[in-house]
């Protein structure tokens, strides 16, 4: 960790992700009240940032055409969009080491089918995927972090398919094994753990990836549905405001920019750090 702090774009990464996390974690204490909460709507639309309201409240970063406070809605807009990005990496990280493990450790029919599902899988186009699995069923967070998780786990398996089959001729699998440990504790317990190095990178640079295509579904409509705040569905809510109340899209659109620039510096600085060799 020491090493990621030193390197500039870790450094970037990691204070960007833990202030979008206090932000996120700690949105009632931070903010105006709740994300949806409309008073005397004719007043306070559209107020620009750094605005009193006639009824005393101020707005950071102004208001929408509803009356809601911008700033609010942006951070529990975070809780959504950082939960469902960690989540379905969560699940994509799970499943990846489950397929890539189980056919890198094993030989034969098993091995060849597994890794022949994960590459049919790879090759659907994700985005068209996404769209097709989100319009069958009512759109929702939980919806939006499950498809995210089972469309991408595929690069995650081939590495660690990669890695498993490397590490099982090394030596210390070999010793494992003539000391009378089972086909599975070899995998679980020394296979799996040391392959993980390019899983760490892989899902550092995923919750990015997930972030932004949740942003993307909820704009089109296919993800978080309004009321609820979320970063995709507010600066779909502001596109239609850009010339006179620029702020309301604007605002959550650099955040997002923001934190998946970060996701990705700080995954490039882990990587650079876990490389063999690195010091």
């Amino acid at each position: 960790m020491n090493g990621v702090w030193r390197d500039r774009r870790g450094r970037f990464g990691m204070l960007v992700l833990a202030l979008a996390t206090v932000v996120a974690l700690a949105a009632p204490l931070v903010t105006n009240g709740h994300p949806n909460q409309q008073v005397d709507v004719i007043q306070t639309r559209f107020l620009p940032p750094l605005t009193t309201d006639p009824h005393g409240g101020w707005h950071a970063l102004g208001t929408d055409r509803f009356g809601r406070d911008v700033w609010t809605r942006l951070a529990y807009g975070a809780r959504i969009s950082l939960g469902v990005g960690i989540l379905a990496v969560s699940i994509s990280v799970v499943l990846g080491c489950l397929v890539g493990g189980m056919a890198g450790a094993s030989r034969g029919l098993l091995s060849r089918g597994l890794m022949a599902g994960t590459d049919f899988a790879l090759a659907l186009p994700r985005v068209v995927l996404l769209l097709l699995l989100a319009a069958l069923w009512r759109p929702s967070a939980g919806l939006v972090v499950i498809v995210l998780g089972v469309t991408g786990w595929m690069g995650i398996a081939r590495l660690v398919y990669g890695e498993v089959r490397s590490l099982s001729a090394r030596s210390f699998a070999e010793s494992a094994r003539a000391l009378g440990a089972t086909h599975r504790r070899v995998l679980w317990h020394h296979l799996i753990p040391n392959a993980l190095t390019p899983v760490i990178v892989a899902a550092a640079l995923g919750v990015g990836n997930a972030i932004l295509l949740e942003a993307g579904l909820s704009y089109l409509g296919l993800g978080v549905q309004p009321p609820t705040a979320s970063w995709g569905s507010m600066i779909a809510s502001g596109r239609d405001t850009l010339v006179n109340a620029p702020w309301v899209a604007a605002a959550p659109g650099i955040a997002l920019v923001l934190v998946v620039v970060a996701c990705t510096l700080l995954g490039d600085a882990v990587r650079d750090r876990l490389a063999p060799g690195a010091t």
